[in-house]
């Protein structure tokens, strides 16, 4: 099973509904960057060296970017589909005539929306029942662990389910976490 390592940090936004409660975040090992991943695939049986591995995910880089650029969506079957939103300015056009996009678009994200077909479903709902949670303090020596009786200590499978998968409403594609809690991506 997938071991996600978290940590329980207090929310210290004096502004936000949330503030001073706790709420799990996910504690990342490391990035891997292409060349990485790269090796990674090279090295789970593949025929494949690193370096044509590499190749092929630079060209579906360059080709996704393209594809979303020219209003299509890209869907990887068995991982999900990529999809361009518009972030518009908080006043809109008065009207349909005086809409203007330098003026009015705010910004223009890339989405993504998890397979959820039944033999592939990695949702969030799906992808939470795979993996085994595990408190980053438990991990730590005794004296090195932040003390909190909210916290907790262990394993907890299935604890803290936060974040969404972003759908068609172009929301986050889970970053988040519990309601009212800030998002730091």
């Amino acid at each position: 099973m997938a071991k996600i390592l978290y940590e329980v940090k207090q929310n210290q936004n004096e502004h936000n509904a949330a503030f001073g409660k706790w709420y799990a975040k996910i504690k990342s090992l490391e990035t891997l960057n292409t060349r990485k991943l790269a090796q990674h695939i090279s090295e789970h049986g593949s025929i494949y060296t690193p370096d044509v591995v590499y190749g092929v995910l630079e060209k579906f880089r360059s080709c996704l970017v393209e594809m979303l650029l020219n209003s299509k969506k890209v869907k990887i079957e068995g991982l999900g589909t990529f999809y361009c939103t518009i972030e518009n300015q908080k006043k809109g056009a008065l009207k349909k005539e005086d809409y203007n996009v330098r003026e009015h678009i705010k910004g223009l994200h890339i989405r993504f929306l998890p397979e959820q077909t039944t033999e592939e479903n990695i949702s969030s709902r799906e992808f939470l029942k795979k993996a085994e949670f595990i408190n980053i303090d438990s991990l730590l020596p005794k004296e090195e662990a932040s003390p909190s009786p909210s916290q907790g200590g262990g394993s907890s499978t299935g604890s803290n389910t936060g974040g969404n998968t972003g759908g068609n409403t172009g929301g986050n594609n889970g970053g988040g976490g519990e309601e009212g809690e800030p998002d730091e991506n």
